[in-house]
């Protein structure tokens, strides 16, 4: 970015987003992270969204947490734990010190209400499935709880470190009905909750009695820092601007451009964690006319440069993306390596004119009479802009006319779960092919996150049979089926692998960075500024 640019990004930041200089005189007790989009709510069990997912884990705690290497299963607010020899029953021990913001003491009651309400069909989760087949979740005393699953799911464990199955207080759900997550949360997590400005900010404040941290963190609690203010940033010049003068010190909401600008700056430094995954992908709603044609996809996805998207857009410093989940993750099927498809544009053009899509007078396909123009949905930011924008450019190369609209964060969840589009642009996390496949390949989880409406019997039954595999082999063929028909069908264009980067100031004291749900702080205990 040019100085001249820069000045005025960082003039802009400081006058339309109020960072004022009492704000920078209490800098060393007030931590400012920016990021590109909201969340449309901080309800555990109603968002699937990223932004969500980094503030309840400062909010709230899980029976369990997950190691920085993304594999290893800690102690969470259960300090231990037992399995049953057939897999399905957990029984959890509970730590008797742990406290809601308000003091309220929390035990096994609180732990089997957030549970219950997770998968109660009236709460309407899209992600009630991570929570495993139950049969039941049990107080058997105070700090006691059991976890009864009718069938075993290797991945419970796993599935219980998230967000989604954080602990939560009835009486406050109860309390702010519609509004919890929306004007207040009470939960035990080493922050509490202060104020939320939708498309703004989020700003959290420490819970002086938290000691109960993951074992993963030198401080166990309470927090160093003493107030979090998660800010909204949209445009990416200005929220690099941000980092370089220091309005924001930490954040992994930096635009590619910019990194090398960071790595040359002795103020800040880079924060890297390679383990886990987070892809970037657009979906095809496949029972949408035009794009319910397999060769129309198919032609689509090979028109698509990931390459050039990975080089030219994101400067290099992400991966180009051929297949639905990274190929190192854990029951990735190798068989299925060479017939990923590739950048093709010559052979995507011979694909539609055998189709019967014939080109106009102004380049652009149709058949019987219908324009192959099918429209797309996505984020506002300036991350999806130029994916999107540049699909569309690929996507005129073959004739097809791809009409973009763009929503911002807290009504875009929305519009996504609607059947008013034909794509749809979307990034998520996970660690292993099952995580990945049983979010968004089950007929259940139609019209959301299922977006694509994939509805095949054969993926449910290869899903249900991996979930409850008892074997590493039995879980990893019955994923591998599901790879294969759905990269067949042409579901999906992947786009690009995103690594974890988060860019921080020197005046931090050295951290590592997280990945879990692709939340780069997780809980922040060890965030703390030595000047």
């Amino acid at each position: 970015m040019s100085v001249k640019r820069l000045i005025w990004a960082a003039t802009a930041l400081a006058g339309g987003l109020a960072f004022t200089a009492p704000a920078m005189a209490q800098a060393q007790n007030s931590l400012t992270i920016v990021r590109e989009v909201d969340s449309d709510r901080y309800d555990p069990h109603r968002s699937t969204a990223r932004a969500a997912s980094e503030v309840l884990f400062m909010l709230a705690d899980t029976l369990v947490s997950l190691d920085h290497d993304m594999t290893s299963i800690k102690p969470g607010i259960a300090e231990s734990w037992t399995v049953s020899p057939d897999g399905k029953v957990y029984t959890f021990k509970l730590r008797q010190d742990v406290k809601f913001c308000d003091g309220k003491a929390m035990t096994a009651e609180d732990v089997v209400y957030s549970i219950k309400r997770w998968i109660d069909p009236a709460t309407r989760s899209p992600v009630a499935w991570r929570a495993g087949p139950v049969e039941d979740i049990v107080a058997k005393d105070a700090y006691t709880v059991e976890y009864r699953l009718k069938a075993p799911f290797s991945e419970l464990l796993y599935q219980l470190t998230q967000s989604f199955a954080v602990v939560i207080d009835k009486a406050n759900v109860d309390a702010l009905g519609a509004d919890f997550g929306v004007r207040g949360f009470n939960g035990t997590g080493p922050y509490c909750w202060v104020d939320w400005r939708p498309r703004n900010d989020m700003r959290i404040r420490r819970h002086d009695a938290y000691r109960w941290g993951p074992p993963i963190y030198e401080n166990r609690g309470p927090a160093h820092i003493q107030e979090i203010v998660w800010r909204i940033v949209p445009e990416e010049n200005t929220r690099l601007a941000a980092v370089l003068t220091g309005q924001s010190q930490a954040t992994q909401y930096v635009p590619y451009s910019g990194m090398a600008q960071i790595r040359a700056n002795r103020n800040l430094r880079i924060v890297e964690n390679q383990a886990a995954f987070w892809t970037y992908f657009i979906g095809f709603k496949v029972d949408k006319a035009g794009v319910d044609e397999e060769a129309v996809r198919r032609a689509i996805v090979m028109a698509v440069d990931q390459e050039a998207i990975s080089r030219d857009i994101n400067f290099g410093e992400t991966e180009p993306a051929y297949s639905y989940i990274h190929q190192a993750a854990t029951d990735w099927n190798k068989a299925i390596d060479q017939r990923l498809i590739r950048t093709n544009v010559t052979e995507a053009n011979r694909i539609l004119d055998a189709a019967g899509w014939v080109r106009g007078a102004d380049g652009f396909r149709s058949k019987n009479g219908v324009r192959l123009s099918p429209l797309a949905y996505g984020f506002t930011g300036s991350t999806w802009q130029k994916l999107m924008e540049t699909v569309q450019g690929d996507l005129r190369k073959i004739g097809v006319d791809l009409r973009i609209q763009l929503f911002d964060a807290t009504v875009a969840w929305g519009k996504l779960a609607t059947q008013e589009f034909d794509m749809f642009g979307m990034s998520f996390p996970y660690i292993t092919a099952g995580d990945a496949l049983n979010l968004y390949f089950r007929s259940t989880n139609a019209p959301t996150p299922n977006r694509m409406n994939w509805k095949n019997a054969d993926t449910d039954r290869w899903l249900q049979t991996g979930m409850t595999a008892v074997s590493d082999a039995e879980r990893a063929q019955n994923y591998g089926q599901v790879l294969e028909q759905v990269h067949e069908a042409a579901v999906w264009i992947p786009l690009y692998h995103e690594p974890m980067k988060v860019a921080a100031t020197s005046r931090l004291a050295p951290f590592k960075a997280h990945n879990i749900y692709g939340c780069g702080f997780y809980k922040g205990l060890d965030l703390r500024f030595t000047r």
